[in-house]
């Protein structure tokens, strides 16, 4: 059994599929298998069903999958743990919900840069659920995430800021009526797999207002662009970083008792690297703090990976 067999297991857990691993972790189809088989005479255990066209893991499996996380999870934390313990620096894959990609995210990783310029961020945008997920197994460090409904006690949230929801309105449109606005313009939805998208449908719901829904879409940029070209109105959190050149676009209150959407930073309680944990924290609070995201500000190095969907 190897750290590079267990890799292999997980990615077939991920993928579903053998080809589908293979192609993960760079080696061929008949590497998987092999790799599978090995660790199956090893441990004398069945961790596959191959009865099926298409082999599945068995519960044994499932359960083995789970504690191989943690073994890789612990191995790839070994020198993190020694050589970062007490400095920012090296490498900290940070995911956040596309919502803030414009505003929050770039300024605090700006900020956390001009800290510590040693540390690198690799930056994954994606849905609440999947970056929590990512967290939940160690596939990142930690995520910028609207508050999950559930909480594992095996995460650490901490709260960043409370954004209220608005309804997006063209300046061509002269009511302020929120209400009244909602009932008769066509609706541009918020996408509804997000955890903002959620908390708008369930308002909507309990104040019974029917809305004329036109399309339904994954970003602030896309959603402020067609409010903008008048082919409706939406309901979108109103941002705690304001964009230094934002739409002339009409932001309504909702009136009592509206949504909140609350964001904060979640981590695994075991990450050996506190400081960096702590250190993004504050910087996302100095953010909140500034209020304001200036394009000169973005001094430090980010990479993106394109792995997520621009919703939040």
């Amino acid at each position: 059994m190897s750290i590079r067999m267990l890799r292999t297991l997980i990615a077939v857990e991920e993928n579903k599929t053998f080809s589908a691993a293979a192609d993960a972790v760079h080696v061929t189809h008949a590497a998987v298998s092999q790799q599978m088989r090995a660790l199956e005479d090893d441990w004398q255990v069945a961790l596959f069903d191959r009865s099926k066209r298409t082999p599945e893991l068995t519960p044994t499996g499932r359960a083995i999958v789970a504690r191989a996380r943690e073994v890789v999870r612990a191995y790839d934390n070994i020198v993190p743990s020694v050589i970062s313990g007490e400095s920012l620096e090296g490498e900290v894959m940070l995911g956040a919900v596309p919502t803030t990609l414009i505003g929050l995210a770039p300024l605090a990783i700006s900020l956390l840069k001009a800290g510590y310029p040693k540390l690198h961020v690799r930056l994954f945008p994606g849905l609440t659920a999947h970056l929590v997920s990512q967290v939940e197994r160690g596939a990142i460090d930690a995520a910028l995430v609207s508050r999950p409904m559930v909480v594992s006690p095996d995460l650490e949230y901490r709260e960043i800021a409370e954004e209220p929801l608005r309804l997006l309105v063209s300046e061509d449109i002269e009511s302020d009526d929120a209400r009244a606005l909602l009932s008769t313009q066509p609706f541009i939805r918020f996408n509804r797999d997000a955890v903002v998208g959620h908390q708008i449908e369930s308002w909507l719901q309990k104040e019974r207002i029917r809305v004329h829904e036109s399309m339904e879409l994954e970003g602030l940029e896309a959603i402020s662009s067609m409010v903008l070209a008048n082919l409706g109105v939406s309901i979108v959190p109103e941002s705690c970083v304001r964009s230094c050149n934002p739409l002339p676009l009409k932001r309504l209150s909702l009136g009592e008792g509206a949504p909140t959407r609350h964001l904060g930073l979640i981590y695994r309680r075991d990450n050996p690297r506190s400081r960096v944990m702590t250190g993004m924290e504050d910087a996302l609070l100095e953010g909140v703090r500034i209020g304001t995201f200036e394009p000169g500000a973005l001094r430090g190095e980010v990479t993106t990976s394109e792995s997520g969907s621009a919703a939040s």
